[in-house]
């Protein structure tokens, strides 16, 4: 009885260090280095009530040059709190440069009223460092770890059953 006392408080021990430990990766702040300012170029496709890519990942402080090419009628793409306002039509792509200087997600629309769909032309430019892949990964190496030490018998409790 005093072993299967033990060998609970052991696994509830190890699943709350595994869950602190989880949680703590999750929802502390990291301190990742920034990555140095970049130029990026970025071409972004519109046709039928889509942008191509629909999402646009930058670094804060990057330069971002964004051509706008369009594939089937006249399209535009006005950037939410940057102030980009773009106009292509087939043939004739049109450009801008800003810095990406605020942190966040930004939502880019056609400014263009290109047809019935036309609201729904929306894409989005997120601007920042990102730390969601490395935070899942490190809570998902905490949790395998945790799930071995919990279901790994210990050596009393296989010369027991042996």
């Amino acid at each position: 009885m005093h072993l299967r006392l033990l060998a609970h408080a052991r696994r509830l021990t190890i699943v709350t260090v595994t869950t602190l430990l989880a949680l703590t990766v999750l929802l502390l702040p990291l301190p990742l280095p920034s990555p140095a300012p970049q130029t990026r170029l970025i071409t972004i496709y519109a046709r039928s009530f889509a942008f191509e890519p629909g999402t646009v990942r930058v670094n804060r402080g990057d330069t971002v040059a964004i051509e706008l090419e369009s594939l089937d009628a006249v399209h535009g793409l006005f950037i939410d709190g940057y102030g980009v306002n773009l106009e292509a039509e087939p043939g004739r792509a049109a450009k801008a440069t800003f810095v990406a200087s605020r942190q966040g997600t930004y939502k880019m629309r056609c400014s263009v009223s290109c047809g019935a769909l036309h609201p729904f032309m929306i894409g989005e430019l997120v601007v920042g460092p990102h730390t969601a892949f490395p935070r899942a990964a490190a809570a998902t190496l905490i949790v395998v770890v945790g799930a071995l030490a919990f279901f790994h018998p210990r050596r009393s409790d296989v010369e027991r059953v042996g």
